[in-house]
């Protein structure tokens, strides 16, 4: 039978959330048969006693790559590179899957999809693109018409010394959001990864770091991927959920509704300031299902 785990990541600061996540696991019966583990990237003693008995296994999290010390600032930042060395830290499972910690699932099914994704030795993720929305790049116009394109992947390619070549292939690619994704242990995509995880640290900063080492990847190496659907990885300050009040459950907004599999608080959800990752109190307005718009968090979860 194979061994499967979800992974994710957090320090002392989102440790509130990493609780949401794991509970937002374990409410589903389907997740009897799969592990947690978790990266320490500066978790307290009474944190991890906390989690202690909820997890399978935690480990602290390292600095896989050997980076300029000045380079290295804060403990979270490892989330930027030890996420390619899962394996490393936890070699005894089959099949992976990633979710940061300001992630929690919201239906069940976008799980499997993403374990069964993988097989095959194929990257399993999301492309940061689906209907409703608007914009794709910011495009600065000179005189009228020359555009000067401003992409996450081309800005973040060039400053990370990637050539001109590559980085203008990267330019339109859409975006792969590294927050969630699965691979087999054998896959020869971690190597890839890293490979290129290594190349970017050497000139670019270390956030964003892999997600645009996996774009690379993806679209310059060509490794096997397998996409997966908009709602198997909700970003939500790109565009909001309605809720289904009936249901108790966030669908997407367009026609026929469905539900998110994975709603995903990257970049966080701002109010007069306050980010709604850090004060859970925050709500804000979205519709529901029915038409009615309703004060809400999109991330407790326990209502």
């Amino acid at each position: 039978m194979e061994k499967k785990t979800i992974v994710t990541l957090s320090d002392a600061n989102y440790f509130h959330l990493l609780e949401e996540l794991i509970y937002s696991i374990r409410k589903f019966k389907q997740s009897e048969n799969i592990d947690i583990c978790v990266l320490d990237a500066g978790l307290t003693s009474n944190q991890i006693d906390k989690i202690q008995s909820h997890v399978n296994e935690i480990k602290k999290a390292q600095w896989d790559i050997e980076i300029p010390f000045y380079k290295k600032g804060k403990e979270w930042l490892k989330s930027q590179i030890s996420r390619a060395f899962i394996p490393k830290y936890f070699p005894n499972y089959d099949k992976y899957l990633w979710i940061d910690c300001d992630a929690w699932i919201n239906s069940w099914p976008c799980i499997e999809n993403y374990f069964k994704a993988c097989e095959n030795n194929k990257l399993g993720i999301t492309q940061s693109i689906g209907p409703g929305y608007r914009s794709l790049a910011k495009v600065n116009w000179l005189f009228g018409k020359f555009a000067i394109i401003k992409t996450q992947n081309y800005k973040h390619a060039k400053m990370s010394g990637v050539s001109e070549n590559n980085a203008r292939k990267l330019a339109f690619a859409p975006h792969l959001n590294i927050g969630v994704f699965s691979l087999m242990k054998n896959s020869t995509c971690w190597k890839v990864w890293q490979d290129n995880l290594s190349k970017v640290l050497r000139k670019g900063r270390i956030f964003g770091s892999e997600g645009l080492a996996i774009n690379m990847s993806v679209y310059l190496n060509k490794i096997p991927t397998e996409f997966l659907p908009l709602n198997h990885n909700w970003i939500t300050s790109h565009l909001l959920p309605i809720y289904d009040e009936k249901n108790k459950i966030f669908r997407e907004p367009n026609i026929p509704y469905n539900e998110i599999g994975i709603m995903h608080l990257a970049a966080g959800i701002w109010q007069n300031g306050v980010d709604m990752r850090v004060d859970k109190n925050i709500k804000i307005n979205i519709k529901t299902l029915d038409g009615k718009i309703i004060e809400k968090s999109l991330r407790n979860i326990t209502e």
